[in-house]
């Protein structure tokens, strides 16, 4: 017969951890870094800027990977190409929500947003060429009583 295990040798047995989805990020200690957010319709993009090698990190890809559409690609790393220091900096991306057209100008307002950080000296330029403009255009909401949020459902006389 099965030896019944007791309630003593249960609770001595360690609890296994559930699996985490995300990937745990090691803090790196006396290197300058800069976090900034920028937003687009519904897409959300956090950008973290470090040294690096001079490239752009879409979640865990890519740039080119990430936006196979070529206007996406470019918009997003605009802001990135335009200053010079970038050459030799690492921009970790993580992008949610919404398309990729809005998720690429989300991602060009948060490197912008993040580069400020590190050089105040770079507003003037980047206010001139719109990388610090925010685009407030969103969805307008569907109205009670109408067929969208403009259109109206056809009238009828009689």
């Amino acid at each position: 017969m099965a030896k019944a295990a007791t309630t003593a040798e249960v609770k001595k047995a360690p609890a296994k951890a559930p699996a985490k989805a995300s990937v745990k990020r090691t803090k790196v200690r006396n290197v300058p870094f800069a976090h900034a957010v920028g937003r687009r319709k519904r897409a959300i993009a956090r950008v973290w800027l470090r040294k690096g090698k001079g490239e752009i990190l879409v979640n865990g890809r890519a740039l080119q990977e990430y936006f196979p559409v070529i206007t996406s690609f470019q918009d997003s790393q605009r802001s990135f190409v335009a200053v010079p220091m970038t050459s030799d900096m690492l921009a970790d991306v993580k992008v949610v929500g919404g398309g990729y057209t809005a998720q690429a100008s989300a991602v060009k307002l948060g490197i912008a947003r993040a580069l400020l950080q590190f050089d105040e000296t770079l507003k003037p330029e980047m206010r001139q060429n719109g990388f610090l403009t925010v685009d407030s255009r969103t969805k307008e909401r569907k109205k009670p009583g109408q067929k969208g949020a403009r259109k109206k459902f056809q009238f009828t006389k009689r």
